[in-house]
């Protein structure tokens, strides 16, 4: 049952009135993607999706990547799709022009991720670890080095793989052991690295590596650590493919989810030393890792989204036909999703997933814009927010995820339990996403420390300011927007409480960051899903008719009662004057 239809024409509805798509297209550099187009990538894309890739998801879990003789096996069936979504170009589009991109907007890339995230989760981490090292060497990569890998990551002739986590050194990179020496005009590595996502496979003609390491003498700490470019072939200066490097997948790993996204155990320089070259400046390497790991939090974020859209269609698709049950004063029984209970859970995955494709999109937004656009004091606005709506992106999103893909087991009832309807693969492939890219408890003390205490409060504070001006601009309307802009005064008055309490006792920074987080999340998506609303009741106040514009409001209507709404207990703890969590010793947590 792997039904998947692509949300278009909603994201279309993002572009046009969350993103302003008709002047974001005017960004130097974006003029030729105009409406049109970008309206015909959305039909085109979502026909290949729904059609090639999408009926390969439960196929792909079940199949799985296996360790063999020469390297990874990745799950057949991905075989003739990999080949077809390259050779067809929907494997990057927001890549640059002068290496063979299509250089369109990154919000338009974005769309092309959701659709792929959606119909193969697995397989949609594969572009999504080669965006990471594009971005990555388009930042800090040398000009010989960005000629020579670029062009064939960009189309996925390559592909790409972050390595940073070691069996000692999980999230405290400051630990890593793996070793660099210089050797002519390379390096030469030798260590191990785990867990890493499409670290080996045979879809692509190479991989290349980006790989965290340590050359002799460095200081100890972050402070010590290099960043080098591996490829799993070595690659001449033509950009012909040589022989084989020292570099091998000697493990994989046994998950609950994403079955066929090979995990792998790399072995850098088992033999004679993995040849690398250097990335950016010795002992800088974390700064350059972290440019990729913030990109790569963007997409995790979404992929929380897709996932959930996928479980909404799931459900909704089932609950249509599961007969079951009376109304209260009928005697024959109905399709399930005329039960208030179920409209409820379906009504909750809608207003999440949709709460959270529009966050995604107005940060990626603010991406474009804040390298494209031609004022300097817009450049500078829309960097701060990005920096600031990572970790929102990243943590809220992602924490959506798991409760819209449990919730679609629960619409599914006993049949979400067996895993022929497919409901609970999404959920098993959800799990991890809160986990990766930074765990959201680590996105949570981001947030309230850099984003929040370090400037005291000045960025969150010109979000909570926009969030007013909504309220101002638009207090005037009647009818069915009243109680939402009420309500969204109500939430900025929330978050402007909830950053005074922090600045004013900072030190309780950690024991309240989860809930800050979760404040922020479900205030500034509300936001955008009222600014939605509000769009769609003009359009309908216009007499335009389109389905789609009642169910924005009412979508925003009841994230308002049921998810804003717990706000409330998230900022009673942020308020409090004391807290459990700082009494609690590691004793606390041992049986008597």
């Amino acid at each position: 049952m792997d039904e998947y239809r692509a949300p278009q024409r909603d994201i279309a509805f993002i572009l046009e009135e969350l993103v302003g798509y008709e002047e974001h297209c005017k960004l130097p550099g974006f003029e030729h993607a105009t409406v049109d187009v970008v309206n015909a990538i959305l039909t085109q894309g979502a026909k290949f999706f729904e059609d090639v890739v999408a009926p390969t998801n439960s196929i792909a879990d079940v199949e799985g990547a296996a360790l063999i003789e020469h390297g990874v096996r990745a799950a057949p069936i991905f075989q003739r799709v990999y080949r077809r979504m390259v050779d067809e170009g929907w494997y990057c589009l927001n890549g640059d022009v002068d290496f063979g991109g299509a250089g369109l907007p990154s919000v338009v890339d974005l769309a092309n991720q959701e659709m792929l995230q959606s119909s193969n989760m697995s397989l949609s981490l594969l572009p999504m670890l080669s965006r990471g090292v594009i971005h990555a060497l388009n930042l800090f990569g040398s000009e010989a080095q960005k000629n020579k890998y670029l062009g064939k990551l960009i189309t996925g002739h390559w592909t790409g793989a972050m390595n940073l986590t070691e069996p000692q050194a999980g999230s405290d990179l400051s630990l890593i052991q793996t070793k660099a020496r210089q050797c002519g005009d390379h390096y030469l590595i030798s260590g191990q690295k785990v867990y890493i996502t499409w670290g080996d496979h045979d879809l692509s003609e190479n991989v290349i590596h980006l790989v965290l390491a340590r050359l002799p003498g460095s200081p100890a700490g972050n402070g010590g650590i290099s960043l080098f470019l591996i490829p799993k072939f070595l690659v001449d200066n033509d950009g012909n493919i040589g022989l084989r490097n020292d570099v091998f997948a000697i493990g994989l790993e046994k998950k609950l989810g994403i079955n066929a996204s090979p995990t792998c155990t790399m072995s850098f320089g088992g033999t004679d030393g993995a040849v690398g070259y250097l990335v950016g400046k010795e002992n800088e390497g974390l700064m350059c890792m972290f440019a990729m790991m913030n990109n790569a939090r963007l997409s995790v974020g979404h992929q929380g989204v897709a996932i959930g859209e996928r479980a909404f269609q799931k459900a909704v698709h089932y609950s249509l036909g599961r007969v079951q049950g009376t109304l209260a004063g009928g005697r024959s029984p109905v399709p399930i999703i005329n039960h208030p209970d179920v409209k409820r859970m379906l009504l909750l995955m809608r207003a999440l997933t949709d709460a959270g494709r529009a966050l995604s999109f107005f940060t990626v937004a603010a991406e474009d814009r804040s390298t494209r656009h031609p004022n300097e004091s817009v450049r500078e606005r829309d960097s701060m927010r990005v920096e600031i709506l990572t970790p929102l992106v990243k943590g809220w999103c992602t924490e959506m995820s798991m409760e819209v893909t449990s919730l679609g087991i629960q619409v599914h009832g006993g049949m979400g339990f067996i895993e022929s309807t497919g409901a609970s693969q999404l959920m098993r492939d959800s799990r991890i996403l809160p986990i990766y890219e930074g765990t959201n408890g680590i996105q949570a003390l981001d947030f309230i420390g850099r984003k929040c205490i370090r400037d005291g409060g000045y960025g969150l504070s010109s979000l909570v300011d926009e969030m007013c001006s909504t309220v101002e601009a638009t207090k005037s309307e009647s009818g069915s927007l009243i109680k939402l802009i009420d309500s969204l005064k109500f939430a900025a008055n929330q978050c402007a409480n909830a950053i005074n309490a922090v600045l004013t006792r900072p030190t309780r920074g950690p024991e309240i960051a989860y809930n800050f987080l979760m404040v922020f999340g479900n205030s500034i998506s509300f936001w955008l899903l009222v600014r939605l609303a509000i769009s769609a009741q003009r359009n309908i106040d216009q007499g335009f008719q389109d389905p789609l514009y009642e169910q924005k409001i009412v979508t925003a209507q009841f994230f308002a009662e049921h998810i804003l709404s717990r706000n409330g207990g998230f900022l009673k703890s942020i308020l409090t004057e004391d807290s459990v969590l700082s009494e609690m010793g590691s004793d606390h947590f041992i049986r008597p």
